[in-house]
């Protein structure tokens, strides 16, 4: 299945890229990989994560070995990507 990022997400990817280059730039390439290997997961089983607790029409899916969560749901053609949350922000995204 289709894995899309909504607008809602581009200041999180940013955020994630910022973080990787600038604070921890040692667990940058890992940490892609990681990412890369949970969208692959994803695509193919689009019910992987588990549901949310905040909102029962989305899903929340964990980034291995980092702080992200990947908050998607799933359409008949598509999943979205509403946030890729960073989990030490703490609260509700």
């Amino acid at each position: 299945m289709k894995l899309v990022y909504l607008e809602e997400a581009a200041q999180d990817i940013a955020w994630f890229r910022y973080y990787y280059r600038s604070v921890f730039p040692e667990g940058s390439a890992k940490a892609r990989a990681h990412l890369k290997a949970i969208q692959q997961t994803l695509a193919a089983n689009p019910y992987a994560g588990h549901p949310s607790e905040i909102r029962p029409d989305l899903r929340e899916l964990s980034i291995p070995r980092t702080p992200f969560t990947l908050i998607y749901r799933v359409t008949q053609s598509q999943i979205e990507v509403l946030r890729l949350w960073d989990d030490r922000q703490g609260g509700g995204f």
